[in-house]
């Protein structure tokens, strides 16, 4: 049985008592699937027989059966959830999307302490000051900071994109020779050598060329544009990388709440973003430059040709996929998006490996000899479980719409 369509059913038993975590047509809501229903009660990882986009009819019961007994602890989540805004309201939050940062603690709260009670607003006081005031800069000033200060940025904007990139002798440093045996025995002298000798800033050179930075799935434009300063950011409409603003290239930093203690205050984010966005691959340290010629080594061949090292891992990794070998082998019998982004993976890497990099470069996090595999193998990881989780999402809005 679809897994989605099984999943409603259970929760349309649940009633009322859940529609602060339902849609308009009584569902749950995909945040409530992915941040509740499947760590928290589903728990697929433990529970094989729940991951799968359909369910077995032997385990059909049993999952129908796991969320209702979970419907006590669910109700009293969704009031919990109610307090929580009611609360964040009255201290006029406006930072981050209330049920990304509060839907698994509220879980927490109704697990402890079941239906909210008399105090429960101070205890939702709390809760919002251990998520919202941790210290460092927050969106709303960097809005602020921005909106308040055009000329002065937009001038430091223009005197960052006036210069020429400088052009670099041949190289004496391979990267493939790190990627050889970095998996096993990164060689730190190595990895010295390629950032002493620039290998990320004339990889980055390649970037000029028209559709160069395309294929690399860093922008959708034939060539690379100076950014604009911009004033909002938004994750679901979020460009690719060297097509946002300023304010948009900080936007996942600044949310972040476990790593905003370590950002520097709003004006000197904005001021390093905007020299940042002018450099070599949009990043300003060497070492982060040299692992995006890494990862774009490392990474071809996970659509074909030799592969030998890191990248011989890497597209191990990737082959054994079961959706990966079914495009392969059967092109036909898969969906278009499918199709795409198993085509399209090196992009999809790329473009992660850069988000990844560029935000241990604000945290002021350089990337060292030791943790480059690691990287590397975590950006891939990562894009494998979004992509299941898109053909999982897209199999299962197929078989409720045949059901309808």
């Amino acid at each position: 049985m679809p897994r989605g369509l099984l999943i409603a059913q259970a929760w349309s038993e649940l009633g009322d008592a859940v529609a602060p975590l339902s849609n308009a047509a009584g569902r749950p809501l995909a945040r409530t699937v992915k941040l509740i229903l499947d760590p928290l009660v589903l728990r697929p990882v433990l529970n094989p027989c729940f991951a799968a986009g359909a369910i077995g009819i032997e385990h059909v019961d049993a999952l129908r059966d796991r969320i209702a007994q979970a419907g006590p602890v669910l109700a009293a989540t969704a009031a919990w959830f109610l307090v929580l805004k009611k609360e964040r309201r009255r201290a006029a939050i406006t930072d981050g999307n209330p049920q990304d940062l509060y839907f698994q603690r509220c879980y927490e709260l109704a697990g402890e302490h079941g239906h909210p009670q008399p105090d429960a607003g101070k205890r939702a006081a709390v809760v919002l000051a251990e998520i919202h005031g941790q210290d460092g800069p927050t969106m709303a000033q960097l809005r602020e900071f921005v909106t308040g200060n055009p000329g002065e940025l937009a001038r430091l904007l223009d005197t960052a994109w006036a210069s020429p990139p400088a052009r670099l002798a041949v190289p004496s440093v391979r990267p493939a020779d790190f990627l050889a045996t970095c998996a096993t025995r990164p060689d730190r002298g190595l990895f010295k050598a390629l950032v002493t000798d620039s290998a990320g800033t004339r990889g980055a050179a390649e970037l000029d060329r028209p559709g160069a930075a395309l294929a690399c799935g860093l922008t959708d434009r034939d060539r690379v544009v100076r950014p604009e300063l911009g004033a909002t950011a938004s994750k679901k409409t979020l460009p690719k990388p060297f097509d946002r603003s300023i304010v948009e290239r900080l936007l996942g930093p600044l949310t972040t709440s476990a790593h905003r203690e370590l950002l520097a205050d709003v004006g000197t984010l904005a001021r390093q973003e905007i020299d940042r966005s002018a450099r070599p691959w949009q990043l300003a340290d060497e070492p982060g430059r040299v692992v995006m010629v890494l990862g774009g080594q490392a990474s071809a061949p996970l659509t074909g040709g030799q592969a030998d090292g890191a990248a011989a891992r890497l597209r191990l990794r990737w082959e054994r996929e079961a959706y990966v070998q079914r495009v392969l082998r059967m092109p036909s019998e898969v969906p278009d998006r499918v199709r795409a982004d198993v085509h399209q993976v090196r992009a999809a890497y790329l473009r992660r490996l850069w988000v990844r990099v560029h935000g241990r470069e604000v945290r002021r996090d350089t990337v060292v000899a030791d943790e480059v595999w690691d990287l590397l193998d975590g950006v891939l990881r990562s894009v494998i479980l979004d992509q299941r989780d898109r053909l999982r999402s897209d199999l299962e809005r197929q078989a409720l719409g045949a059901s309808l």
